[in-house]
């Protein structure tokens, strides 16, 4: 969740094709799986500020946490043009050669991995902080297990959906998408829409990133006693509190 100040704070979020298998139209946060390449450690020896030991254990994992930073900053750059990254030698980002970079990236003529070690960038990762911890019910006929992340968006790069994946890109204010969602304009699952529940409640991305960096533990949202329910109309996830989930459950 790439976030800053217009002048309150607002959001970065893409529309997924209408032609997914997966939340087709739907509106999101970059983001996507964690590649085999992401947990080498060729990887890890491109982000200084952080390392696989202290990434694991903020997330609870035995190793390989730092594998979900790295699908972070790389989703980021595949699906918005945005590189949480800098120069190794301390110079600024050639911001001009990111648009080529990416497009060179996603036609697979080079991995995310080459790109960093031909540029020869260190990844930001020690700017990106844990805020959630989402696993699909058991029931759902597809799982996931997913971490977000928050970050102050960084200022001249493209923030512009790859019209392939993605279809539309905005910047919003949490409360306008809540809105947008409850009048139909906008389709949110729940994961996205509870993120931006909570993103709601701060009004300065200074604030929010304060809050995330302090956070030093994240509870899943399994441990909310989420559940797949039947319905006339079919499955759905149930939350604590929802007139259709047991009583057993809710507890």
């Amino acid at each position: 969740m790439l976030v800053r100040d217009a002048p309150d704070l607002h959001v970065f979020m893409l529309r997924r094709n209408l032609q997914s298998t997966w939340v087709a139209g739907a509106h999101l946060f970059p983001g996507g799986a964690v590649d085999p390449a992401d947990r080498t450690r060729q990887a890890a020896q491109r982000c200084p500020g952080r390392s696989d030991a202290s990434a694991s254990a903020l997330l609870g994992v035995p190793a390989g946490g730092l594998g979900f930073w790295v699908a972070a900053v790389r989703e980021s750059f595949e699906e918005a043009g945005v590189l949480l990254a800098r120069p190794r030698a301390g110079e600024d980002l050639d911001l001009s050669s990111l648009h080529g970079a990416r497009h060179a990236l996603n036609r697979g003529e080079h991995s995310f991995l080459e790109l960093i070690e031909d540029q020869d960038l260190v990844l930001d990762v020690d700017r990106l902080h844990v805020f959630s911890h989402w696993i699909t019910p058991a029931g759902s006929p597809r799982r996931y297990d997913t971490w977000f992340f928050v970050a102050q968006a960084p200022e001249g790069h493209a923030y512009l959906h790859d019209d392939t994946e993605t279809v539309e890109s905005m910047w919003i204010r949490p409360a306008d998408a809540l809105a947008a969602a409850d009048r139909g304009a906008m389709d949110l699952i729940i994961p996205t829409r509870k993120n931006i529940e909570a993103l709601s409640r701060f009004r300065r991305s200074a604030d929010l990133l304060a809050h995330a960096e302090a956070i030093s533990a994240v509870a899943s949202s399994s441990s909310l006693g989420a559940s797949v329910v039947a319905g006339e109309s079919g499955a759905r996830i149930a939350l604590p509190g929802d007139p259709e989930m047991p009583a057993a459950d809710a507890s």
